[in-house]
């Protein structure tokens, strides 16, 4: 969050931190909706991980939504450090990036739109960063946990991607991979900006709303 100003580049496996073999404490509970953060989840439920910049304000752009989140939770994914802690992720020697989990109903709210909440949160065409905030933990990423998923975000991301260009914006940087490891972050930053909040946020979007044809509510 404050700044951090590390190397640009992914590190190789090798050369990333080793972590530990057990999960870091975290919360048990979701601060705002009382719910449980690891779960069980209601039948039904759908999860994704979104990167989007500064996980406090990634995440309070979720748990905002009107309807249809039944958790969110701050992480770690996309990089190679098992079981990361927070000042290891900002040396940029994990890979990971700062992420969020949304669970949620997709009868309720449809995966179309919780991609659009994504990418009208952040600017997706800056690379490693997202504003001030510079380093490989502010990529913009969508995990996701099977191949539909994956084909959606794909085609919402192509819709993104080509009202931005026509905004004067660059190339859309957002990666999509299959979710490998979420690891959850330590208690003090889950739902950060509801126990603290005048604090930082570091997200800012773009302006450019949804596109037609991506299926997501204007």
């Amino acid at each position: 969050m404050f700044l951090f100003r590390k190397r640009p580049e992914m590190p190789s496996p090798a050369d990333a931190l080793p972590g530990r073999p057990n999960p870091i404490p975290t919360a048990e509970r979701h601060f705002v909706n009382g719910n449980p953060l690891k779960g069980p989840y209601p039948e039904g439920t759908r999860t994704i991980v979104l990167g989007l910049g500064c996980f406090w304000g990634a995440e309070r752009k979720f748990w905002q939504l009107p309807e249809g989140i039944v958790v969110t939770a701050v992480g770690y994914a996309g990089g190679h450090t098992p079981n990361p802690t927070y000042e290891e992720v900002c040396t940029g020697m994990t890979g990971h990036n700062e992420v969020v989990l949304v669970a949620f109903d997709p009868s309720v709210l449809p995966l179309e739109s919780v991609l659009g909440t994504f990418f009208e949160s952040h600017d997706p065409t800056q690379g490693m960063r997202q504003g001030n905030d510079v380093g490989t933990q502010y990529r913009s990423g969508i995990y996701v946990t099977d191949e539909a998923q994956a084909e959606t975000a794909r085609r919402v991301r192509a819709a993104y991607a080509e009202a931005l260009k026509a905004r004067g914006y660059g190339d859309v940087t957002t990666e999509i991979k299959p979710l490998e490891h979420f690891y959850f972050a330590e208690d003090y930053h889950q739902q950060y900006l509801a126990k603290n909040p005048g604090g930082y946020c570091g997200l800012g979007g773009t302006g450019v709303s949804c596109p037609v044809g991506t299926g997501v509510a204007a």
